[in-house]
């Protein structure tokens, strides 16, 4: 026969909102150890730690320890074709700002494997709105906010703009 749950067997609870961000690294921290990561924010702030240049050219793709260890792991790169050979020359360097990045010897090697490097998309830029109606203008001049006058303005713009035409793709 099994014992009744009582309020103390129950995991505790807050009865707060909490902010997805906060939820976010508990639930990668999981599927990163599988694939090899032991801290996921090698991953997020890579352009950080080996700085653009390197890094529009090159990924992390896994950290391997040795058995029961956190040191002295191996550290695979994903690195574009033509740019292994001048990676290559600099794993020492990459070894030694990764490490630094955890404050312990983490990594001991860096390995490199040619591929395609996932490029991050590049932040669009927003259009300049097209100019806003006399008539529409004038009732938005009124408006205290500038934020709020500056979105408004946006909207009217787009509406009072003429439609755009998209073209046949053969």
């Amino acid at each position: 026969m099994s014992k009744p749950r009582t309020p103390s067997d129950e995991p505790r609870r807050s009865n707060r909102i909490r902010p997805v961000a906060d939820l976010v690294p508990d639930v990668g921290r999981v599927a990163f150890r599988k694939f090899g990561f032991v801290q996921s924010a090698v991953l997020s702030r890579w352009s950080e730690i080996v700085g653009e240049r390197y890094a529009g050219v090159s990924s992390p793709e896994s950290i391997r320890f040795p058995r029961g260890e956190r040191s002295n792991g191996v550290l695979t790169l994903v690195v574009q074709g033509a740019h292994a050979p001048m990676m290559q020359h600099i794993t020492p360097e990459i070894a030694e700002r990764v490490n630094r990045f955890f404050g312990y010897p983490a990594v001991a090697r860096v390995a490199i494997r040619q591929g395609e490097v996932a490029r991050p998309p590049k932040p669009v830029v927003p259009a300049e709105p097209a100019p806003v109606p006399a008539e529409i203008g004038d009732s938005l001049r009124a408006i205290v906010d500038p934020e709020l006058r500056a979105v408004l303005e946006g909207l009217a713009g787009g509406i009072a703009a003429p439609p755009v035409k998209l073209g046949r793709i053969d």
